[in-house]
């Protein structure tokens, strides 16, 4: 008799069964006491997010999914605690001195653990103890007991309450200057700069990488020269016991057929139902009478077009429950009696179940047409409408067969199946998943089946009616009682109570089953287990294994057990059972184990360690088998035989092992046909070797020990770790508290060419937020010590997340799929890259730079020109008589408004499309001759007043601009406050009023009442405003004669430009008349403008280019501007591309955020937008300061190609603070180029140039022709020297509309001098430059202007003061948030912007999808971000879609989002502190 539990498949599945050995738990504990000081900044959390994670939002694991969990058997767990309370607000943090990562080892394995000791002699003569009688002998390696460890618990912060968050998008307010000491994220963020102070143990022998080198692999790392290395002899190739003579049958079937006929009565298999009750008893006879009628349903009742369904050979998938082994016996040996393969395989309960797509790919590649199942289990199986059972994602189409005995057909008394003796063809297909998660088929042949029963037969020591379960039970004419999984959940006791009922001679289990009957053990009586003859532990190869024998043994020893009859094996689906302990009686020798040191395992050789240690136990002697070898060779490259002392892959050579991956010849070469060679070369045998996948070791008296699985391998950094060890670690830190016993993976990902360990566990419901986070920093720093090897990504996930294997395991590839996709959804996420990755390139080491001199002399020697280049010349372009007469701007709109007064100058529309106002010469003149009367006569100001122009986009503020000038006064545009967010835009006009010092504000009715609301005095007091002048109450009469100052001087102040920069500092710049006059004249000559022309202008209208052209070109040129304002495309998102096409606008210019908008709106409907034809369009031009942003407008061209918009007529534009506007395309000249450049070379300042579609190739375009009168030269950022042509410099600009200075309110001279009156150093040190703050070079074209040379094109890289500083390169902001970066990295992400807070490297992404969703960001920014640029995030914020700021030129404000950061007002979904 023998007793058949229910093992779940172990097929890509982590084994559940984690048991940790005293010895393990003491290590861990004392390595945790080091760091009981240690402290981690933790994460914030909106208070929405945590609601998601509170306890009625979980359900525990149910039955079928907690593998092991302890807590579903004892209690039913305190599932009904309260729901998860509000933080208090965090204090700062304490003594910023406090040192260390606690997720880093303080010192390397080579210092702390020099490799162990040394065996000296053979290689066991230290490590092994051989077990008493007791069989619970240990040798003790640590001084620690449990009550030694304590652990300072209560210094973690609380999670964050969420905050208001004030609308920066549309605000221009100053930064924030300082952080107040007391900040919540800045304390955080000192907390975790002192936690990444403490040193990391000495990283691996770094490297520097050039930026014109490939990042080569084998060149990241070199091994340690000190670490431990194998000593002992070369191992020598075991070989397996002869089969026993005696009339062994000539096959499987033959025996049964043999025990079907002459012994039909005896019992074959019992199967129990959920309750432990014996349902059904089939018996030897049923078993062959029924696998007949199947194989003769099968040969000759099944057609398709009147042909056999099926042939000999062919692949069937047997498709049943675990619940029932009766059904499947019969189908596995109806199949085998009609030269059938079967093909096992779990139930598919839903469409969607983890690796099911996987199987489908097996059952295709297996050409599986057929499966057979039960008329219960069909019934259960998802439907289709037609009643069919729906075809699973990734199956081939299936025929399913009901093998119930009324859908069987007898067959008649002359048929026969065809028994053939044992041979080579295929017997079963049983399926594989690797840790990658790919599924192949691993075929076993007959003869292998065969000789495996005869191996396990002699191995147990089976005589007839006596034995085991599975195939040697029908060689032996066993009689199996085989317990479900569902029972054993239900009572795990059941297995103990059957074996005293059937007083079973040997039982088959796991270490899950010994653990759980031992958790329901107490107050049972009558149990004995003193039949057991074996007790084979079919997991016994697991490391952890041994814990739960020892400690079964030391509660059933009183009950009968004795210790001989504990049997661990090992096996494999690829080599089947490879070893087995054999009790004394069968000749085996005493059992034994090894206590390892887990530094020395890591570089894969045996030797003692105290501090960090793994007992393992033996799995017994090799195979019986006349030609049965095994060995253990290198796991990598040439199979070399290992040495004594070294752990390697478990080889065996034997006709008992699979033969193949079905239809993958070149991994079974590999594989199944390995040949060990000595370390001379000769091989070892002429038989090639079958690989097990196990890694371990040869011991005394030949015993084999496992230490590891080849799929648990993760090797990082040259070390070997086994995921099983990693979590036994993990399950030592006070586990059944905070997390699910079964229910934590342990995976490696590849990042940045090493592979990065991953620990996802299921969390209890009732742990809190602080105290989960203590346990997964605890777990951090016991791995740490114990492995000396740095978890990358620690995340914890609800109850009942996992993806499940059939059985209730973790399904490992699964889940470490979602995790790289970004699907785990996990609640809690701790990251360390800091202490993980130590193989990042070296940081740039700065050179003393070569002089200026020095570089123009290598430009000359290497043939380069420098890098200047010009605009046409102004004096030749300009012969109009206007110009001449009237060279100043209201003296243009005086003369126009005589000469040609009835001519339209502008036309403003809303978001119908109606034009609400226009304006003519005359009307324009009479409009600011009224407000210039205004200015003098109410507010009394005089020439050169400043006047603050608060106005929405419209015909009265140009009309206000243009009074202020009559009467001598200086206008400044401001932006009106937004009515819905004053607290936020209200203090912006306030702060430009009050540096501008305006005397005066004009504006409209209704913002006049906003500024004096009640709403307003909240934020700012209305009576701190100075005179405000209602320009709607103006009387139109006729003005007398208003004063007219003398005409202005060239230098005279003519307008104040006020704007926020990318960097968040508001700049006010100084527009002279002159410079005015020649901006518009540089404008109208690259445009082509004269009054005949319409142009259709959607800018908004306060600052730069666009306020130039909205207000100052259409009266100097003459042309008619249609006026859309940006507001009014929020309501009617076509409104600018309509007026475009009505009015026939050859010319056009928008900001990137308009693009963006139609691009969005209108990109899925072009098709509505009729009557819309862009096909008059000749340039459309964006107005920027920045890089031009070729993805978008290269989309938006494409979006609207069907519209008639010609392909090259998208363009941008070039300006910033000293010269508004520097490059514009125009509409002659050649079509702006693009190159693409190195990334990497980028951030050592260099230009390489390289292919399109290189790797890390980043395209740049030219940003428009360069404006006439405007020279351009680049120039070294720090020498001041000029540069060479293709070489990365600053730019600097020399123009008569260039700004004459900032306007500042103390006089900062010094800020103006650098800015606008910049010498180069060396060459032409006369002219007098502007200096841009931006980074770009100049290149020489193939192609040729309008004046027959050749074109000199301008890239413009990025904001010198926006670039990021880090690791001695210079990154550009843009270039980590798109490309192939941050923005690409998950569908959720909408948007991202990235700064700097103390050399921390902070990403922002806004989510576009559900709060439960964010923590999967985390992982895969930081794991984008470390690939491609090879940075380490030091903080990772997740906000909410609109968060970032952005300027109206849809430009980011990233040092407001950094204010708002560390101000604490984002309101952040979630906040993530990498250590």
């Amino acid at each position: 008799m023998v007793l058949f539990l229910h093992q779940e498949s172990c097929n890509g599945c982590f084994c559940c069964c984690y048991f940790c050995a005293d010895v393990h738990t003491e290590a861990v504990q004392a390595a945790l006491a080091k760091y009981k000081e240690r402290k981690m900044p933790m994460p914030s959390k909106r208070r929405s997010v945590l609601t998601h994670a509170s306890v009625e939002a979980y359900t525990p694991p149910d039955t079928s999914s907690a593998s092991e969990d302890e807590g579903s058997l004892q209690r039913p767990g305190r599932l009904a605690s309260a729901p998860l309370q509000s933080r208090p607000s965090v204090e700062p943090w304490p003594d910023p001195a406090i040192q260390g990562s606690s997720t880093s080892s303080s010192a390397s394995s080579t210092s702390s653990h020099p490799g162990g000791v040394a065996l000296s002699g053979p290689s066991w003569a230290v490590c092994f103890t051989r077990e008493g009688s007791s069989g619970n002998t240990r040798q003790d390696c640590c001084g620690y007991s449990p009550g030694d460890l304590q652990m300072a618990g209560d210094d973690c912060p609380p999670v964050l309450k969420g905050y208001y968050r004030g609308e920066l998008e549309n605000s221009f307010s100053l930064p924030v200057t300082g952080v107040p000491v007391n900040s919540r994220v800045s304390s955080k963020i000192q907390q975790l700069l002192n936690t990444l102070k403490r040193p990391k143990r000495p990283p691996l022998k770094e490297f520097f990488v050039d930026d014109f080198e490939e990042l080569l692999e084998g060149e990241l790392q070199q091994p340690d020269p000190n670490q431990p290395k194998p000593e002992g002899s070369q191992m020598v190739v075991l070989r397996g016991e002869p089969l026993a003579e005696g009339s062994w049958p000539p096959s499987l079937l033959a025996a049964l057929q043999q025990w079907g006929t002459t012994q039909p009565r005896a019992p074959c298999l019992t199967a129990l139902d959920t309750a432990g009750k014996a349902v059904y008893t089939l018996t030897y006879g049923k078993l062959w009478s029924r696998s007949l009628k199947l194989a003769y349903t099968l040969l000759n009742k099944l057609t398709n077009k009147n042909e056999p369904l099926l042939k000999p050979g062919d692949r069937v998938a047997l498709v049943f429950p675990n619940s029932d082994p009766v059904m499947f016996m019969v189908a596995f040996y109806g199949c085998l009696l009609a030269e059938l393969v079967p093909v096992p395989i779990e139930v598919p309960l839903t469409r969607k179940d983890a690796g099911s797509q996987q199987v489908g790919f097996l059952l295709g590649s297996c050409g599986v047409s057929l499966a057979l199942t039960t008329d219960a289990c069909q019934k259960g199986l998802p439907k289709a409408q037609t009643g069919e059972v729906v075809t699973f994602k990734g199956w081939p189409p299936l025929t399913w067969l009901v093998i119930d005995g009324k859908h069987l057909t007898k067959p008649p008394k002359d048929w026969h199946p065809a028994m053939q003796d044992a041979g080579p063809q295929t017997a079963y297909i049983e399926y594989k998943t690797s840790k990658e998660g790919s599924t192949v088929g691993v075929a076993v042949s007959h003869v292998s089946l065969l000789a495996q029963c005869q191996a396990l037969t002699q191995a147990c020591g089976y005589s007839e009616g006596k034995g085991w379960g599975g195939s040697p039970s029908i060689l032996n004419r066993l009689h199996v009682v085989s317990i479900p999984y569902a029972l054993m959940k239900a009572n795990p006791l059941s297995w103990i109570q059957k074996v005293c009922v059937y007083k079973a001679q040997a039982a088959l289990v796991k270490s899950r089953d010994m653990h759980w009957s031992l958790l329901a053990q107490r107050g049972q009586r009558d149990v004995s287990l003193s039949s057991l003859r074996l007790l084979i532990v079919a997991d016994g190869a697991n490391p952890w294994s041994i814990s739960s024998c020892d400690a079964f043994l030391n509660v059933f020893q009183a009950k009968g057990l004795r210790p001989e009859v504990i049997c661990p094996c090992a096996s494999s689906p690829e080599a089947l059972t490879v070893a087995i302990r054999r009790p004394p009686d069968l000749g085996g020798p005493p059992p034994r184990r090894a206590v390892l040191s887990m530094s020395g395992l890591s570089h894969g050789v045996i030797r003692v360690d105290k501090l960090s240690v793994l007992t393992v136990q033996d799995v017994g002697q090799v195979m019986p088998g006349g030609e049965a070898n095994v060995c253990v060779v290198k796991v990598e490259g040439t199979p070399h035989l290992c040495k004594t002392d070294e752990v390697g892959e478990i080889c065996v050579d034997s006709s008992a092992t699979a033969t193949a991956y079905y239809g993958l010849l070149g991994i079974t070469k590999n594989v199944f046909e390995t040949v060990p060679v000595t370390a001379g070369g000769a091989p070892v045998s002429d038989r090639p070797f079958t690989r097990t996948g196990l890694l371990g070791f040869i011991g005394p008296d030949d015993l084999v020990f496992v230490v590891g699985k080849l799929d648990g391998l993760m090797v990082v950094g040259f070390r070997r770790h086994n995921a099983d060890d990693v979590v036994a670690t993990a399950l030592a830190v006070e586990p059944m508290k905070f997390v699910y016993r079964g229910r934590i993976a342990v995976f490696s990902v590849t990042v940045l060419h090493d592979d990065r360990i991953v620990l996802v566990a299921e969390q209890r419901p009732d742990a809190s937020e602080e105290d989960s986070f203590q346990w997964m920093s605890r777990v951090l720093q016991a791995i740490d010590s114990i492995h000396q090897v740095g978890v990358y990504c620690l995340a914890l996930v609800p109850a009942n997340t996992l993806p499940k294997a059939p059985l209730g395991g973790i399904h490992v590839s699964e889940a470490k799929q979602r995790f790289l996709e970004g699907m785990l959804h996990p609640c809690n996420v701790l990251m360390c890259p800091h202490a993980c990755v130590t193989n990042l390139p070296k940081p740039r080491q700065k050179q003393p730079e070569v002089g200026p001199a020095s570089m123009i002399v290598g430009n000359l020697v290497a043939g380069k020109r420098i890098a200047q280049a010009s605009g046409r010349e102004l004096s030749h372009l300009e012969d109009s008589e206007q110009a001449r007469k009237f060279l100043f701007l209201p003296d243009v709109l005086q003369w126009r408004a005589h000469t040609t007064p009835e001519h339209p100058l502008f036309l403003l529309l809303n978001a119908k499309g109606t034009v609400t106002s226009t304006a003519t010469c005359v009307q324009l003149h009479k409009k600011a001759e009224r407000v210039a009367a205004a200015l003098m006569e109410k507010a009394r100001l005089s020439s050169g007043a400043h006047v603050a122009l608060v106005y929405p986009p419209g015909v009265d503020l140009i009309a206000a601009f243009y009074g202020c000038l009559y009467c001598g006064c200086v206008p400044v545009t401001v932006r009106p406050p937004h009515p819905q967010n004053l607290a936020t835009t209200l203090p912006t006009v306030k702060m430009i009023v009050e540096v501008s010092k305006s005397a005066c504000v004009l504006t409209t009715q209704a913002i006049m009442r906003l500024l004096r609301s009640k709403e307003a005095a909240a934020t700012v007091d209305a009576r701190t405003w100075p005179t405000i002048l209602d320009t709607d109450d103006i009387p139109k009469k006729k003005v007398a004669s208003i004063f007219r100052p003398p005409p202005p001087s060239p230098d005279v102040l003519a307008y104040l430009d006020f704007s926020v920069s990318t960097t968040g500092i508001l700049a006010g710049v100084k527009m002279s008349h002159a410079a005015t006059s020649a901006l518009c004249r540089s404008i109208k000559l690259q445009c082509e403008l004269y009054p005949s022309r319409q142009i259709a202008i959607c800018l908004d209208p306060y600052c730069g280019l666009g306020f130039a052209l909205w207000c100052l070109c259409s009266v100097y040129s003459g042309h008619q501007s249609v006026l859309v304002p940006p507001p009014e495309l929020e309501t009617n998102v076509s409104l600018w591309l309509w007026a475009v096409s009505q009015y026939k606008a050859r010319v056009t210019f928008c900001s990137y955020s308009v693009m963006e908008m139609c691009a969005r709106g209108l990109g899925a409907q072009t098709a509505a937008l009729r009557g819309v034809n862009l096909s008059c369009v000749r340039t459309c031009m964006v107005v920027a300061e920045e890089r031009p942003r070729i993805a978008l407008t290269q989309s938006f061209s494409k979006l609207f190609r069907d519209l008639g918009l010609p392909a090259r007529a998208v363009s941008t534009t070039f300006g910033c603070r000293v010269n508004v506007a520097i490059c514009l395309q125009g509409t002659a000249g050649p079509d702006p180029t693009t190159v693409y450049v190195d990334m990497r070379a980028l951030r050592h300042d260099r230009v390489r140039l390289v292919e399109r579609g290189s790797p890390h190739s980043l395209p740049l375009t030219e940003s428009g022709k360069i404006l006439p009168g405007v020279k351009v030269i680049i120039a070294h950022t720090e020498t001041r020297g000029p540069l060479g042509d293709s070489h990365l410099g600053e730019i600097w600009v020399s123009s008569p509309h260039n700004a004459t200075g900032y306007y500042t309110v103390y006089g900062e001279e010094g800020l103006h001098a650098d800015h606008f009156s910049a010498r180069l150093s060396f060459g032409d040190t006369q002219t007098v430059w502007a200096r841009t703050g931006f980074l770009g070079f100049l290149r020489r074209t193939e192609l040729t202007d309008a004046s027959g040379e050749r074109h000199d094109a301008l890239y413009v890289v990025g904001s010198l003061d926006e670039t990021l500083e880090l690791r001695g390169m210079r990154y550009h902001p843009i270039d980590i948030e798109t490309s192939t970066s941050v923005i690409r990295a998950h569908r959720s992400i909408a948007e991202c912007a990235v700064f700097t807070w103390t050399n921390l490297l902070v990403v922002v992404v806004e989510l576009d999808g559900l709060e439960q969703d964010a923590l999967d960001l985390v992982a895969l920014v930081t794991n984008v971000v470390l690939e491609e640029h090879h940075l380490v995030v030091g903080v990772v914020v997740i906000v909410d879609p609109g968060v970032i700021p952005i300027n109206s030129r849809g430009e980011k404000q990233r040092m407001h989002l950094r204010d708002g950061f560390l101000a604490d007002q984002l309101d952040p979904i979630y906040v993530a502190y990498n250590m």
